[in-house]
């Protein structure tokens, strides 16, 4: 990924938002104290005015010092870090979560782009760790990783109560060296395990074809920094190409950037078409984002999406839009269901906290969280059709579009 600034919100598992400002603390009215901001003279935040009782924290942390023999091994320092992990962990939330020092640099690097590793985006699903996409061109996919793998062990680390972060942590490394993924592939009866040799990551996005039977195929494969002017080139590539048929393939891309979503989106709608809502329950108002009203195309456009387990956060928030506006009929199988906005704040001048603060809504209201998209055509790809190097998600769309 490209650098990110303070108003880019980033739509993904691991493709975060970066926007860099101190927030409040966030609490409901029911049945909770009423929690107020204790600040230092210095201005900085110190504890907060509230009913919980703290005395068992201060017993443990003194009972540590007393009773564990290797207590001086581990510093104050990292001894909090550790309580604020367990403090976001508390919330039970696998997209919240604190990054110490040396996290916060991986992740930071990773957002920017900067990393190596194998190429693929993963997340929690049903409390397992599972693979939304792996990324084109990359050793994931040439180790034919799929969508929908549930890793079991990086290593020898279990990953059962992992959090994505420890576990993205585990699976990147330098350049040449090899990590071994246990995993579990719905169809095979036992878990497989998968070497990979970690390489530099190049995030693709996009390829385009015209197929000799009329039908343009846009191949989006991540929503990056740099997607929205390779769209404007596609849409440009397809309306020289003369034909009215045109099948969006976001089969296997894991989001990115909201704002390349909303950019994609605008190519199909009117200005003012609601694209997507961020709701943040009693936190604040829903925000609204709207298209920017590109809209080219006439009704005689024949339009099909392709999505599967693969596609998450961005990809949905597209495909729900333009269902959604009756702009596009979904062709394949159930999205991953990426659907919250994180933020990132930073705590410290070397530690971060990414907190989940709101969920998204397709316009007509449905949630994306955990449920994802149902396709208008659900059609599964069976073992035997990799066997057979057949596609029947592609021919089903291919059908549509060639309907008279």
């Amino acid at each position: 990924m490209q650098p990110f600034s303070n108003k880019r919100r980033i739509a993904t598992g691991i493709l975060f938002i970066a926007l860099f400002f101190i927030l409040g603390v966030y609490v409901g009215k029911n049945n909770r104290p009423e929690i107020e901001k204790v600040t230092s003279l210095s201005g900085k935040e110190t504890g907060v005015a509230t009913k919980v009782d703290f005395s068992p924290f201060w017993k443990v942390w003194n009972t540590i010092n007393e009773k564990y023999p290797e207590a001086a091994k581990t510093t104050d320092q990292e001894r909090v870090y550790g309580a604020i992990a367990g403090l976001v962990g508390s919330l039970e939330d696998p997209y919240s979560v604190f990054f110490s020092p040396d996290d916060a640099k991986l992740f930071e690097d990773e957002i920017a782009g900067n990393f190596s590793g194998v190429g693929m985006e993963v997340g929690i699903k049903d409390k397992v760790l599972t693979v939304i996409a792996p990324l084109k061109g990359t050793p994931a996919y040439r180790a034919n990783i799929k969508p929908g793998d549930k890793i079991l062990k990086i290593d020898e680390v279990v990953t059962s109560g992992l959090s994505v972060e420890k576990a993205i942590k585990l699976i990147r490394g330098e350049r040449g060296t090899a990590v071994t993924l246990t995993i579990f592939r719905e169809g095979n009866n036992d878990p497989i395990e998968i070497k990979i040799v970690r390489d530099v990551i190049n995030i693709p996005t996009l390829d385009t074809e015209l197929r000799p039977d009329g039908i343009f195929v846009i191949k989006f494969y991540s929503f990056s920094a740099n997607s929205a002017n390779l769209f404007r080139n596609a849409i440009r590539s397809f309306a020289e190409s003369k034909t009215d048929k045109l099948l969006l393939d976001l089969r296997g891309n894991p989001g990115g950037y909201l704002e390349a979503a909303v950019d994609v989106a605008s190519w199909f709608l009117p200005g003012g078409k609601i694209i997507v809502t961020e709701d943040y329950g009693n936190s604040k108002k829903p925000e609204i984002f709207r298209s920017k009203g590109y809209d080219i195309f006439n009704d005689n456009l024949k339009f099909v999406i392709l999505i599967d387990g693969g596609s998450a956060s961005a990809s949905e928030i597209v495909a729900g839009a333009l269902r959604d506006h009756r702009r596009a009929k979904l062709v394949g199988d159930n999205s991953f269901g990426k659907g919250s906005v994180q933020e990132t704040v930073k705590v410290t001048p070397d530690t971060l906290l990414k907190i989940t603060v709101a969920k998204w809504l397709t316009p007509n209201g449905n949630l994306i969280a955990e449920k994802g998209l149902t396709p208008d055509y659900l059609v599964e790809i069976t073992k035997k059709d990799v066997e057979n190097k057949k596609d029947p998600q592609l021919e089903k769309a291919v059908e549509l579009l060639l309907k008279p």
